[in-house]
């Protein structure tokens, strides 16, 4: 089913600990082909969306730190698979996956379809991935290629394999109407996905404001345990 998040304060005890796991997020590695990752026994979850939707900005929120997840200053430029350790140091209990933006037109075309490659194989390969957290401009929606990518990701998706998580960033920007707007056009598309087995959200997100940022920590903790 499609779920929709409710914003709230960050007050619950479920939302302080789960905060509170995204806060102690520290890096781990990067690699540039699926064989330079570590071996899949932690569970993964995966930030994916295009070049300037706010991934970046999203991973430092949740994590509570300014420059965990580095923005390129030329979008598009990163091209690698950012890995970051969460839960005790000594025995971590999961991983986020930043993967690299997509979308820009700028970026070389060679590199592009290089990078499609890549993360076409993490996303419809990749054992121990658990959740897919996909970023989208909330005043643009989900755009052709964020289709694509759902297209993709789509059959582990719907057999309940992978969760997703849809989040329309920089909501701080858009009035009580556009906002309810752009929820329905995104749960609209998300529609195509449903099924009993499938488990996928949508809220609204803004890192600047904060909004959004306590029920997605809370889904993602949980996304850990599976």
């Amino acid at each position: 089913m499609t779920t929709a998040l409710r914003g709230r304060a960050p007050v619950s005890a479920a939302v302080r600990a789960a905060l509170a796991w995204t806060h102690g997020a520290r890096f781990a590695t990067t690699a540039s082909q699926l064989d330079q990752l570590p071996p899949p026994d932690l569970p993964e979850i995966a930030f994916v969306g295009r070049s300037n939707a706010g991934k970046s900005s999203a991973i430092n929120a949740l994590a509570q730190q300014r420059r965990l997840a580095y923005a390129s200053r030329t979008p598009g430029r990163t091209q690698h698979i950012n890995l970051f350790e969460l839960g005790a140091r000594e025995a971590p209990d999961a991983r986020f996956a930043d993967l690299p933006g997509y979308g820009y037109a700028a970026v070389e075309r060679s590199a592009k379809l290089r990078w499609q490659a890549v993360m076409a194989d993490y996303l419809v390969q990749r054992q121990g991935l658990v959740g897919v957290v996909l970023l989208v401009d909330s005043r643009l929606g989900l755009t052709e290629l964020d289709e694509q990518l759902l297209a993709l990701i789509g059959p582990r998706v719907v057999s309940g394999e992978v969760r997703l998580l849809v989040l329309l960033t920089k909501a701080d920007k858009l009035n009580r109407r556009d906002a309810d707007a752009a929820l329905r056009r995104a749960q609209a598309v998300l529609a195509g996905l449903a099924s009993d087995e499938a488990d996928i959200g949508i809220t609204l997100f803004s890192a600047s404001s904060r909004q959004g940022l306590g029920d997605v920590a809370e889904v993602l903790h949980g996304w850990r345990r599976t």
